[in-house]
């Protein structure tokens, strides 16, 4: 049971949301179909983004997935098609912030046919120029970081809202002839060899790196993190060979991504930028390897202590491995885990790793919050669930004596806000 003071002390502090990947507003104004992550603009985009992989893996159907996503189908019809699935996933972490959006932000305590339909009915009027500021503060979210999927580094609307990392991803994953030419029309630089990539850069970091929050990378998606340092003039040919349409091989093509990510990495020092690491668990369906997602943790200890003045921020618990994230977070001065997107993977899980963290590693090393959605009004219940969540965590280290009521009380400020504030230079500078 949380107490009183503790539910009012979380309920009335910001969260510093540390990670999404939200459109901007004004793409969400272009309507459905002016991104991938927008194929509808209905009540059905609540279940667009994370949701719909659990409604996948209860059963659901491709030919209704398309249905349920489509801009063509009336509300009303989706519902018969989504109704069953809902109710074999509504007790999940996806769907608990679905059903606690629709509950905040359109007070509907069921849905069903008719409340479906309302909630569309609602998103469409409330969908006006501003209305990103209205529901994160909704949200109780004072700022937003965000990993663009629209451009390596967004030109935000709302710059004092949404923070924006620097993608790393073009610049030493993605990498490929057609990108780096693409990189050299922006930056009108030449790109014909490998020292000419890292000038390109240098180029992106004095662009971008004095606004940008951090850098982010979600290279794990595709390879292990376990960055070799390859120097210059081993990866300079293979990026030749790259440029002229010649196939590298996996050794190969690992070697390049090594050596541009520890450039990018040395890069990101240079500019006092932390270093985002997707880690664990894969958005998507039917394709995790958790063989290498096992691996995470144990392949970055020798990048941790090859850049001791880099901060590198572990996202996601690193779920289901999270244990070795907290003995990162222990052993490592440089080591920051955050519980963005974890609180809806699994927010029982989430639970032990608080606890569990804050009773081995300083209460620093932790940031609580962040939403990782494209859509904006998700934020809201998975906030919700956030709360939800870090109360029981406190309450429970209380009730079992390893806290006192006032510690609990003194670590929600830090948990929520006060620990990204201190770690990100971007509040440091002057706006």
């Amino acid at each position: 049971m949380v107490s009183t003071a503790l539910s009012e002390r979380i309920n009335a502090t910001q969260f510093v949301d540390t990670h999404e990947h939200l459109l901007e507003e004004r793409t969400r104004l272009a309507g459905a179909g002016a991104h991938r992550l927008l194929p509808c603009v209905d009540a059905a985009l609540l279940f667009a983004h994370y949701a719909k992989d659990d409604l996948w893996s209860s059963g659901m159907t491709a030919d209704e997935s398309e249905r349920i996503f489509s801009p063509r189908v009336a509300p009303a019809d989706k519902w018969a098609l989504l109704e069953p699935y809902w109710r074999r996933c509504r007790q999940t972490g996806y769907l608990r912030a679905v059903a606690e959006t629709v509950r905040i932000l359109f007070g509907v305590d069921e849905l069903d046919r008719s409340s479906f339909a309302a909630v569309s009915e609602q998103m469409a009027a409330r969908a006006r120029p501003g209305f990103y500021r209205d529901v994160l503060g909704r949200a109780g979210v004072e700022v937003a970081q965000v990993n663009s999927l629209e451009s390596p580094f967004c030109e935000t609307e709302y710059p004092d809202l949404l923070q924006q990392d620097l993608s790393l991803m073009n610049l030493s994953t993605d990498v490929s002839a057609s990108l780096v030419e693409a990189w050299g029309r922006m930056s009108g630089l030449a790109t014909g060899g490998l020292a000419d990539w890292h000038r390109v850069i240098d180029w992106a970091f004095e662009r971008y790196g004095r606004r940008a929050d951090a850098v982010k990378s979600q290279a794990a998606y595709n390879r292990r993190l376990n960055y070799a340092a390859v120097p210059a003039d081993q990866a300079a040919p293979l990026f030749d060979r790259m440029m002229r349409g010649e196939a590298l091989g996996p050794a190969e093509r690992k070697a390049l991504e090594d050596h541009l990510m520890r450039r990018c990495i040395a890069k990101a020092e240079e500019y006092g930028l932390p270093v985002k690491l997707h880690c664990g668990h894969y958005a998507g369906v039917d394709r995790m390897p958790l063989d290498r997602v096992r691996r995470n943790a144990g392949d970055l200890c020798p990048l941790l202590a090859d850049f001791p003045g880099v901060s590198f921020v572990l996202m996601h618990i690193g779920y289901p491995y999270q244990d070795e994230y907290i003995a990162l977070a222990k052993h490592y001065r440089n080591v920051t885990v955050d519980l963005c997107w974890a609180w809806i993977i699994n927010p029982a899980a989430c639970v032990r790793f608080v606890k569990e963290l804050l009773l081995a590693a300083p209460s620093n090393k932790l940031l609580s919050f962040g939403g990782d959605y494209a859509n904006v009004e998700n934020v809201v219940g998975h906030a919700a669930v956030a709360r939800r969540g870090l109360g029981r965590a406190l309450s429970e280290l209380v009730s079992e004596g390893w806290l006192g009521e006032r510690d609990a009380l003194d670590l929600v400020e830090p948990l929520m806000r006060g620990n990204a504030r201190a770690l990100f230079p971007i509040f440091r500078v002057p706006a």
